[in-house]
């Protein structure tokens, strides 16, 4: 039997993805996640040794964001860990552009394992199963943006570039920075939702301030909201408004347009 390849974040937007790819080949997958048989806990250190037992390759997504500040700590323990355990490849899921997010990358890029980095531009995916559904559903959308085109990526084609990195040779030290294909705004994004679907969905642009807002109503505590707030609107600054050749290079193919999320997602059900 081939050995496990562990999917730490096996429930996440991206990992659960890779390791329905991994199982739907056959491959045995270990979930690193909270509730596992064999549990993975970020927060609790001694979980990481009987996670790691045995396994040559991971796919890990840290929780809640390599920006935290207290990310670089977690990640050096577990670099180091990941090393004395033998674990031979890592696939780490990063961001664009991100000073703290690219620390945290430098941690495995100087350690003595296969490394591959995963650069992803905002996932498409948030407007259907991630924190602006919601809002789509009550018919408005809104973000600290700048106004500036983003390069939104398919979830599918970064779950395809994670797998093709954890199994196949020719990718070991590669950054891979995967977006999609084309620049939409905000604005535009949300009218080609409201376009497939059919339903009256508006967008407007809000301040750092209300969106902190509209987080803290939804139930964020305080201090995590403001850091939420100002990560999204940094990140939506404008310094992302390109697109990158990541997928291309690694599979040799383009990326899906957001007018193919639109239409699978909508037939999926996902806007009901």
């Amino acid at each position: 039997m081939e050995p496990e390849i562990l999917v730490i974040g096996a429930t996440g937007k991206t990992g659960k993805r890779v390791a329905q790819r991994l199982e739907a080949r056959g491959l045995a997958v270990r979930h690193g996640t909270r509730r596992s048989p064999i549990p993975f806990d970020w927060e609790n250190p001694e979980t990481w040794a009987a996670s790691l037992n045995g396994i040559k390759t991971a796919y890990v997504a840290y929780s809640p964001d390599l920006a935290v500040p207290s990310a670089h700590g977690v990640i050096d323990a577990f670099v180091k860990a990941a090393e004395a355990a033998g674990l031979r490849r890592m696939v780490l899921l990063s961001e664009r552009n991100e000073a703290r997010a690219q620390a945290c990358e430098q941690l495995l890029m100087s350690s003595s394992l296969e490394w591959t980095i995963l650069r992803p531009s905002w996932f498409m995916q948030n407007f259907s199963e991630g924190g602006f559904l919601d809002d789509v559903l009550a018919g408005e959308v809104s973000a600290p943006d700048s106004g500036a085109g983003e390069p939104w990526v398919d979830l599918e084609d970064v779950a395809d570039v994670a797998v093709a990195a954890l199994l196949d040779d020719g990718h070991t030290g590669e950054v891979y920075e995967i977006t999609g294909r084309e620049l939409l705004t905000w604005d535009q994004a949300v009218r080609l939702i409201a376009s497939v679907t059919g339903r009256d969905v508006a967008y407007r642009t809000s301040t750092p301030q209300e969106f902190e807002g509209t987080l803290i109503a939804a139930g964020f505590p305080a201090e995590d909201a403001a850091f939420v707030a100002g990560l999204v609107a940094e990140i939506l600054d404008g310094k992302n408004a390109s697109t990158a050749d990541g997928l291309q290079r690694a599979l040799g193919r383009k990326p899906r347009t957001f007018a193919q999320f639109t239409e699978d997602a909508h037939a999926a059900g996902c806007w009901k």
